[in-house]
């Protein structure tokens, strides 16, 4: 895809947004492919805390890329400020350009391997093609934090159940890797082997790899979770602008723990906590509304409590899809309304995952098969499905006979059913 020029770039930016998030990486990787010649493409986002770390290329590369290698890139990254360079990677040198964005909270890195020419090593880039990839990467990761801070439900089971996959298999390898090396190193410091130097060297190793296995453990967490204090003064400067206007005295009361929670459990927490004020602002006589975290042992209790009429219920909520949000959290919702003297409504999270819930279906589905759904549910035939997306009827069959096999449906109605069911 051309690049250059307004309009262009931003035709680029929207073919990349509107991409299953999937497949977002090896999306841009394509349409970078001519303004930057490359073999492989990683990232490590930091808004993601099932897979924050991702590749897409030639598998000689990405089989051997681990976040280990853009963690010092996300660390030293300077934002708006591309680095080209040299870097040891899957066992030799190779030319890179890294982009840095600061557009979510804790940074997110995109690292494109380049390609080298036949005829020589690979010249450098030009200010113009690094400033684009950098506005796309920029535009990507805002996507991908207006995603995460909405929580979306649908998503949002995706990244529960994707995450708590994710967490056994992380402390299964730790727990394995740990005995391993604790059983070498005691093997190794026994009197019965007398090749000191060998036992020094192998020693040496043994806790050099511990060392490293701890390390990667921290920066996943560091990841996948948000410390509450810090995710709470996220959530205090999203909301003062809301009561700028307002002749509305907006008190706060963060949690008195520096633990962390997961990042999904942070990420519903605001977006409930957003949800739940903007409804309370709309009442009548409201002038003084307190939001407070409290955490327990095992879930974190988001309060918001207003001076209005105390008249809100559940119902004034359901547009919100609060209880959705909660419900994939396997938490819940209270509503305690006092006629004339306010309300407060108080949404508790587990702070673990006590079961996954039930994927998503439609994440089976590519981008023209959701097209085409879309029209489905809507009760639309084939013919006018191949009218509004240009294509041929028997194309819209085709898409049909997939929609309904990846779904496990016998029928327009069931997939129908299904779309409507997720939205």
């Amino acid at each position: 895809m051309e690049l250059t020029g307004p309009v262009p770039a931003l035709s680029a930016a929207y073919e990349v947004i509107r991409t299953p998030l999937g497949q977002i990486l090896p999306r841009l990787s394509a349409i970078l492919a001519d303004l930057v010649p490359h073999r492989a493409a990683a990232e490590l986002t930091t808004h993601c805390a099932h897979t924050p770390f991702k590749t897409h290329g030639d598998p000689a590369l990405t089989r051997r890329l681990t976040a280990a290698d853009l963690a010092p890139l996300l660390d030293s990254g300077d934002p708006g400020r591309p680095w080209q360079g040299t870097l040891p990677l899957a066992g030799a040198d190779h030319p890179v350009l890294a982009v840095t964005s600061d557009a979510t909270p804790r940074g997110a890195v995109l690292l494109l391997v380049r390609t080298v020419p036949e005829d020589g090593p690979a010249a450098p880039l030009d200010d113009s093609v690094t400033a684009v990839v950098q506005a796309l990467w920029n535009v990507v990761t805002s996507h991908f934090d207006r995603m995460a801070a909405e929580a979306v439900p649908g998503a949002l089971a995706r990244s529960r159940t994707a995450a708590g996959t994710r967490a056994r298999v992380i402390t299964e390898l730790g727990e394995a890797h740990t005995a391993a090396l604790t059983g070498l190193l005691s093997v190794l410091r026994s009197r019965s082997l007398d090749d000191a130097g060998a036992r020094a060297a192998a020693t040496d190793l043994a806790a050099t790899a511990l060392v490293e296995l701890r390390t990667a453990a921290e920066r996943d967490q560091q990841i996948a979770e948000e410390p509450a204090d810090q995710a709470f003064a996220l959530l205090t400067e999203s909301l003062r602008p809301l009561v700028r206007y307002r002749s509305v005295r907006l008190e706060f009361g963060p949690p008195d723990s520096p633990r962390s929670v997961a990042a999904d459990v942070a990420h519903t927490a605001r977006a409930v906590v957003r949800a739940v004020l903007l409804v309370a602002l709309e009442q009548d006589a409201v002038r003084r509304v307190r939001v407070t975290w409290e955490l327990t042992d095992d879930a974190l209790r988001a309060t918001v409590r207003d001076d209005g009429p105390g008249t809100l219920t559940a119902h004034d909520l359901a547009p919100a899809r609060v209880r959705e949000r909660l419900d994939v959290l396997d938490g819940h919702l209270d509503i305690d309304a006092v006629p004339g003297w306010g309300t407060t409504v108080t949404a508790a999270i587990p702070l673990r995952a006590f079961q996954d819930p039930a994927p998503d279906p439609l994440t089976a589905l590519g981008e023209r098969e959701l097209q085409v759904l879309a029209h489905l549910a809507l009760g639309h035939r084939n013919r006018m499905i191949a009218e509004e997306l240009h294509i041929s009827q028997s194309t819209v069959k085709f898409h049909v006979a997939n929609i309904l096999t990846k779904l496990g449906v016998g029928s327009r109605g069931e997939a129908a059913a299904l779309f409507h069911a997720a939205a």
